[in-house]
């Protein structure tokens, strides 16, 4: 008889004895309750004990979540509709302002998260031009967000890391005249650097002009004094040679001077035979009729 009550005993310590621990990991926060008031909240991870029936424990995770919003219409300070389109990273701070904010639930969290980056979200939207909504700026755009949104959800212990704008899409007609005015402005800026270009290439034409004269000019003038140079050096040497056989020297040159005169086979000269020309043809010069 007493070996099914030790029975019973041993079942019931352990239960209770299971009831008294529970397991915290690294992604987890915990919050111990002891008759519904809040007593501890700082948990490290590992095995750690509670009273049954008098203590009960809630998990939330601590790591960076995710809150993907739904798209949304939002007006631009030009009054022109855009549907945006954005994602939230988030994770829990302070895990008890968490719970009494929104009495545990996630979902209640969640609800108030969207709402709180949707406001963030229209109201910079609201400040700011389509242009600069679409263009780089919009990095900006989503830095102040951000900012704004964790502001406002620090209350209820949350941190928001990061608000990002997967797609902004504009009405058909707005879509129309925005792609026409990114082409017109593209178009202004290609028009700038062909013009731009244009202007370098004149400029290198020229330079490349002036360096081509002031090479030739140079080259004329080296070339003047070489042959001036040479000109000199040139009766310098016929000084020379006529100073040493003044009779020889007037042979060779009269040799030249027949030369150049009668190279040509029809050449014709009307000059008189006895001219100082022909001193060295002698007395066998015979002149035609």
């Amino acid at each position: 008889m007493m070996r099914p009550v030790l029975l019973i005993l041993i079942v019931i310590l352990g239960v209770l004895g299971v009831s008294s621990l529970f397991i915290v990991t690294e992604t987890e926060y915990a919050i111990k309750f002891q008759l519904g008031r809040i007593v501890k909240t700082d948990y490290q991870p590992g095995i750690h004990i509670k009273l049954p029936f008098v203590n009960n424990v809630r998990k939330y995770d601590n790591r960076l979540l995710t809150l993907d919003t739904n798209a949304e219409q939002m007006l631009t300070s030009e009054q022109k509709f855009v549907a945006v389109d954005s994602f939230v990273k988030w994770h829990i701070t302070d895990v008890a302002r968490f719970y009494t904010s929104t009495q545990g639930n996630e979902r209640v969290a969640l609800n108030r998260l969207d709402s709180i980056v949707k406001d963030r979200i229209r109201n910079q939207i609201a400040s700011r031009t389509l242009k600069e909504v679409i263009s780089e700026q919009r990095v900006s755009t989503m830095q102040d967000i951000t900012k704004a949104a964790n502001q406002a959800a620090a209350e209820f212990g949350i941190e928001v890391v990061d608000v990002r704008i997967k797609a902004i899409e504009l009405p058909d007609d707005v879509r129309e005249s925005v792609f026409r005015r990114m082409a017109a402005d593209r178009q202004k800026e290609a028009n700038l650097y062909r013009f731009e270009g244009r202007e370098s290439a004149e400029r290198i034409r020229a330079e490349a002009d002036r360096q081509a004269q002031v090479i030739l000019a140079e080259a004329q003038r080296d070339g003047q004094t070489l042959r001036g140079e040479g000109d000199a050096r040139s009766t310098e040497i016929y000084a020379l040679a006529y100073g040493q056989d003044q009779e020889f020297y007037a042979f060779y040159r009269s040799l030249q001077a027949y030369g150049n005169a009668f190279g040509g086979s029809s050449d014709v000269m009307v000059i008189d035979p006895s001219s100082e020309f022909f001193e060295y043809f002698g007395s066998d010069l015979t002149v035609p009729k």
